[in-house]
């Protein structure tokens, strides 16, 4: 058994009410219908073109600087940490 979608299926789709508003002002602002921007977003997101191509690995830079932190300043002591940059010791 073979079925033709070439005359077009309808089908529910629950779709929350601040998603469908916006849906229908981007198709409005495009000059197409709600439908066919659905099928093009269905499309695109079954097509995978959306995905960003994978590089590998990020190597980080490394800090050459020396030093330290600061005299009096304990990094284990967060509420320190964050009275000091507030000013308050």
């Amino acid at each position: 058994m073979s079925i033709s979608y070439a005359a077009g299926m309808r089908t529910t789709v629950r779709l929350g009410a601040g998603l469908l508003t916006k849906a229908k002002q981007e198709a409005r602002k495009r000059g197409e219908t709600l439908t066919s921007l659905m099928e093009r977003g269905l499309r695109l997101a079954i097509s995978g073109s959306h995905k960003h191509a994978r590089s590998g690995r990020v190597r980080l830079p490394v800090s050459k600087a020396t030093g330290g932190v600061r005299p009096g300043i304990d990094l284990d002591d967060t509420s320190a940490v964050l009275d000091h940059l507030d000013g308050i010791r």
